[in-house]
């Protein structure tokens, strides 16, 4: 009996080793897999070390070679001059005149004129003696830090700090930056003051690539909207403007990102209305859009040249946004394609100054969902003349149909009979034309005047049929003027002051016309 428990009990402590040997195994090889990981994360990171003290460590041989380059430049400077000091003989020292010495003394000597050679010698003294101090000053710029760039390109940094005194007469849609009339006035008007119009820039010069000079641009401000607590109107959000990459290659570009509305290119000067454009809904097509577009232009001659624009761009209908954190498709991105623009400008000199004709176009595709779709489109026309030397008359016009979204029609691209999105509800795309003119006058180079007016008026029927639909789409309109008159006094680079007079003035479809009045001073500092 004992001979048969003897094999039983060897296999079950065989078995228990070989578990206990596995249990191990496998803990080393889980040990194994986890050193390896690490190991792995900490090789990444070594090698993005090295990565970046090779960069590093060859910016600041750069920096040594240029700044090497320049001492070498220097001690020339210096070896040359000590010569020339050498050979020209002690300061105040005057040359032997052997005349002096055989004159009786009651004879008075004059001197002789001084050589043309001794005055060549000064004159290159001088000259050298100011090129070292240009040099020494570039050599000490190099060990200045201005704007450091993450990157060995160079960045340079704009902007604009912006206060706005204002008054208004009137109920406006908005009251700092008014571009519409809602109510007739109401007791003694307003008074306030705002900084949301500041603006922060920054441009990047990048590298050649393919013969290209690659640049970036960004702009942007605090006039997003408003935070929400107390007194928030004073506490601008952050917002883009501006966000591009442009490709040069001399008289051909291509540009990328969010621009302005190339088709529409002249804005009047209003520093009032940094904002939004001056005569926005009121005549001047604009937009901050994302779009990719191609430039060229032509040389016929030394004074004059053509240039061509196309390209696509976010197809915008003027819609506020659905949600604000997710995005939904407007009407124009739900048509599955992007609008299509195109400008082409003739340029020529005029009293010193470019005179430059322009025609532009536009087309979008939109649905608006049940079945309901429009054609957008718009013509464009633009000019800058310069009437005098110091007298400028420019402005824009335009005539289309569904182009709320880039700033016509009042801001309305479509109208309704009825409640939107009703499959009985009828649907058109609004019909518009409007456009703005300005008459600059640049007294010397640190004032100028300035008075212009806008106009965008939208087809009466078309409005008068959208009547029913004022409760979910807001006041309709059947034509906006705006007119402004204002100067621009720069006392430095580097500083303004300016003082606007607005006048607004709406017409909706029911009822008499509505007018207000702003006065705004402006005082902004450039940097």
């Amino acid at each position: 009996m004992k001979r048969e428990n003897v094999l039983p009990a060897g296999l079950g402590i065989v078995g228990m080793f070989l578990l206990a040997g596995s249990i191990s195994a496998w803990a080393q090889a889980a040990s194994s897999a986890a050193s390896s990981t690490q190991s792995d994360a900490m090789a990444a990171a070594i090698q993005e070390l090295q990565q970046q003290v090779r960069e590093l460590r060859q910016a600041v041989a750069e920096v040594r070679s240029e700044a090497a380059q320049y001492r070498a430049e220097t001690a020339e400077l210096r070896q040359e001059l000590q010569a020339i000091h050498a050979q020209a003989g002690p300061p105040g020292a005057a040359a032997p005149n052997p005349y002096v010495e055989a004159a009786p003394e009651s004879v008075a000597v004059t001197q002789p004129p001084r050589p043309a050679s001794q005055n060549s010698v000064e004159q290159r003294v001088a000259s050298l003696e100011e090129s070292l101090g240009l040099l020494n000053s570039k050599v000490d710029d190099q060990y200045q830090t201005k704007v450091e760039s993450a990157s060995k390109y160079r960045v340079r940094l704009s902007g604009i700090v912006l206060m706005n005194l204002f008054s208004d007469r009137g109920q406006t849609d908005n009251q700092d930056i008014p571009s519409y009339v809602i109510g007739p006035n109401q007791g003694n008007g307003d008074f306030g003051a705002t900084l949301r119009q500041s603006e922060i820039g920054l441009e990047v010069f990048g590298p050649t690539v393919a013969g290209a000079k690659i640049s970036g641009n960004l702009q942007a401000d605090f006039a997003g909207g408003f935070a929400n607590t107390w007194n928030g109107v004073n506490s601008g959000i952050f917002r883009l403007r501006i966000a591009d990459m442009r490709m040069d290659w001399g008289h051909t570009a291509i540009v990328v990102g969010q621009d302005d509305l190339f088709i529409s290119p002249l804005s009047p000067t209003s520093f009032a209305t940094l904002a939004v454009p001056a005569f926005n809904y009121a005549g001047n097509l604009w937009a901050w859009t994302p779009q990719v577009r191609v430039e060229h232009r032509f040389d016929v001659s030394d004074s004059q040249s053509i240039s061509i624009q196309g390209g696509i761009l976010d197809n915008l209908t003027g819609q506020f946004p659905a949600n604000s954190y997710f995005r939904s498709p407007s009407a124009g991105e739900a048509s599955g394609q992007p609008a299509f623009a195109v400008r082409t400008a003739w340029t020529n000199n005029f009293f010193g100054h470019p005179l430059t004709l322009g025609a532009a176009g536009y087309y979008g595709r939109q649905d608006w969902g049940v079945d309901h779709y429009v054609d957008a489109w718009a013509g464009m026309t633009d000019w800058e003349i310069p009437v005098a030397s110091r007298l400028t008359l420019s402005g824009e016009f335009y005539r289309g149909r569904g182009v709320g979204g880039i700033g016509g029609g009042i801001s309305n691209s479509v109208v309704y009979n009825g409640m939107p999105g009703n499959t009985y509800t009828q649907l058109r795309g609004l019909d518009s034309r409007g456009g703005w003119s300005q008459l600059k006058l640049k007294a010397n180079p640190k004032l100028e005047f300035n008075a212009g007016f806008g106009l965008d008026n939208p087809n009466a029927a078309e409005t008068r049929f959208g009547a029913a639909s004022e409760p979910y789409v807001g006041p309709l309109f059947t034509k906006n003027l705006s007119g402004l008159a204002n100067f621009v006094y720069r006392p430095r680079s580097n500083l303004l002051f300016s003082t606007e007079f607005r006048h607004l003035q709406s017409f909706p479809i029911n009822g008499t016309s509505l007018s207000a009045q702003q006065v705004n001073m402006v005082m902004g500092v450039l940097f």
